[in-house]
């Protein structure tokens, strides 16, 4: 899809709400930058520090062992980086689609990003504190046993092409 439509479509809704209520959408789009603003140092910081990781691991290194003949051994590596990973999903996706880039199989790059929205290994301790070591436990399995399966979904899919 075209990305110029999205931008249409948005710029066409901000009018309608500047018309519908200028003070209110003034307020939003006020809102909105400051959230921005908030973000940029974590953004900026986090797409430097790929930027760096991928200029000094070379795209082969990648490939064997993310690639898809890495197999289980690299399902395996992607589940674990994944989970041990804490990255907001604007900077996850796009993370993905440079792994792809750069050599890194479907199946695993898809474990990758689900267990790093998933999985939270470095948040488990403040998960226990709010919902107790049983449910954060058990939800925790669960996303592995998810990103594991929806790893296997992508192989199989990418069999029968």
């Amino acid at each position: 899809m075209n990305p110029l439509w999205l931008y249409g479509g948005v710029g066409l809704l901000l009018l309608v709400s500047a018309i519908v209520d200028a003070g209110k959408t003034r307020t939003a789009l006020r809102k909105s930058w400051m959230a921005f603003l908030k973000l940029l140092p974590e953004m900026v910081f986090i797409l430097l520090l790929v930027g760096l990781s991928l200029a000094i691991i070379p795209p082969e290194t990648i490939s064997q062992r993310l690639g898809d003949t890495s197999g289980l051994l690299g399902a395996l590596i992607a589940l674990i980086l994944g989970s041990v990973s804490l990255l907001p999903s604007f900077i996850a996706f796009p993370l993905g689609a440079t792994l792809l880039e750069n050599g890194a199989g479907l199946m695993q790059t898809g474990i990758f990003i689900s267990a790093l929205m998933g999985v939270g290994v470095l948040t488990f301790p403040l998960e226990r504190k709010f919902f107790g070591t049983r449910f954060a436990v058990a939800r925790n399995l669960g996303v592995v046993l998810a990103s594991a399966s929806f790893g296997l979904l992508l192989l199989l899919m990418t069999r029968w092409r």
